[in-house]
């Protein structure tokens, strides 16, 4: 799918002229622009996606029976326990209606009756799901036969752990913890601040209270807070209070971008988390030299429908550039900034500087995009070419440009010896620098 798409852009040089002319997808079309020659450095395409399960099945069953860093769920599990089963929200991709089933084999196969297991959707600050949502999270037949809860933030008691290393409140709603044993059901891929998802992140924030999850949030402004590490700092805090909690046992998979199982890990949370980041790497990540410069393009429509969405691509595009370099965001936002709250955080923090503050005193989904982009402001020279107001975009922290040319004008004018990746795929695409 990728290969025939990213086929579409056409890149022509002529070594009689001086500019090599480009184009990357906006909106439902493409961007034609001209870069200098000696400016261009390369084209960033996303990794090959080639690795796909032959047999899902097959794929999803070996691994329970050969879990990592674990004895087998069968063995760990007996007839008298009480079993919590985490699952994602609706908001993920995971495939929890289909996973569900093979992890019940393995209670089975240790005589543990369908009334020992009890399923947790794990909501985080979300909504709580609809009947429907409910079904389809868990399948209809699962939806009959167990008890499941969806605790919505603030509206159960927590019991507490004490703090992590790095001072979040480490608290879980008390049902969970009487259970014997707590299993998570995920799914790994990119995440923009915790590096990767899955594994803890069952727990927190999943099952966390509001304070917890807040906490360790804040965290996503720190400098490693980035797709594709696991030192995000994001990442190491909520692996620390699974370890204070107790996470038993993990099922996570990894998808391609059709959905299907690619992989599937069973076992400890954090051993059997880091072989699907393995695999995640080798389908997605690309290793790039840094530039000076990065003119990224979230993908086209829907991907840039609005400024909200073109933030992944931005934060995947600090990865390819240098500290203290430049980073031209290309995309249409045909339906604005897209998010109310991150609009007004846009209009109240006047300064970058005053979005950072205000972050770390005040959490505030929507806020936290004001906040991140205002981070890579102070790091990076941000441009963005969209439809936007200039002064919208002045508000977001990006000095506004007409064309992709404007602005390479304006970062040649800073460097005039800068070279320029260009990463068409910016929401698919994670560089990574080359040591």
């Amino acid at each position: 799918m990728y290969i025939r798409f990213l086929n579409s852009i056409h890149i022509r040089s002529d070594n009689s002229m001086t500019n090599k002319k480009l184009s990357v997808p906006y909106g439902s079309g493409q961007l034609s622009f001209e870069l200098p020659e000696s400016a261009f450095l390369s084209i960033v395409l996303p990794a090959s996606e080639s690795k796909s399960a032959a047999d899902a099945d097959e794929t999803v069953r070996a691994a329970l029976q050969e879990p990592v860093g674990t004895p087998r769920l069968s063995a760990l599990a007996n007839p008298d326990q009480k079993i919590a089963v985490i699952i994602n929200d609706i908001t993920r991709p995971t495939p929890s209606a289909y996973l569900i089933p093979f992890v019940l084999e393995e209670l089975a196969a240790a005589g543990v009756p369908d009334g020992n297991v009890t399923f947790y959707f794990a909501l985080g600050l979300h909504r709580k799901h609809t009947d429907d949502e409910i079904q389809k999270l868990l399948g209809p037949d699962i939806y009959k036969r167990f008890q499941f809860v969806q605790h919505e933030v603030g509206s159960y008691p927590t019991t507490s752990f004490g703090e992590t290393s790095r001072k979040t409140p480490v608290e879980i709603y008390s049902d969970i913890p009487k259970n014997d044993l707590i299993i998570g059901i995920g799914e790994v891929g990119f995440h923009y601040y915790a590096g990767y998802s899955g594994g803890a992140k069952s727990l927190l924030p999943g099952v966390s209270s509001k304070e917890s999850v807040i906490a360790n949030h804040k965290m996503m402004i720190e400098k490693n807070a980035v797709s594709g590490r696991v030192d995000s700092p994001v990442r190491k805090d909520l692996e620390e209070a699974a370890e204070m909690i107790g996470l038993d046992f993990i099922l996570n998979v990894v998808l391609d971008s059709h959905k299907n199982v690619a992989a599937a890990f069973s076992g400890n949370f954090i051993e059997a988390h880091r072989k699907a980041v393995q695999v995640v790497d080798e389908m997605y990540k690309v290793e790039v030299k840094p530039a000076d410069a990065v003119i990224v393009s979230c993908g086209g429509y829907p991907k840039d429908i609005n400024l909200y969405q073109a933030n992944k691509a931005l934060d995947n595009a600090t990865q390819a550039v240098k500290e203290g370099g430049s980073i031209i965001v290309v995309s249409e936002c045909r339906d604005g900034i897209g998010n109310t709250v991150y609009d007004r955080w846009n209009k109240e923090c006047r300064t970058a500087e005053d979005a950072v503050a205000r972050f770390k005193k005040e959490f505030e989904f929507g806020g936290h995009k004001a906040a991140t982009t205002a981070a890579a402001s102070l790091r990076f020279n941000l441009y963005l070419v969209s439809s936007l107001s200039d002064e919208a975009a002045e508000e977001a922290y990006f000095t506004p440009c007409k064309t992709v040319e404007e602005a390479v004008s304006e970062v040649l004018a800073k460097n005039p010896d800068a070279k320029f990746h260009v990463i068409p795929y910016g929401g698919q695409t994670l560089p990574v620098m080359k040591p």
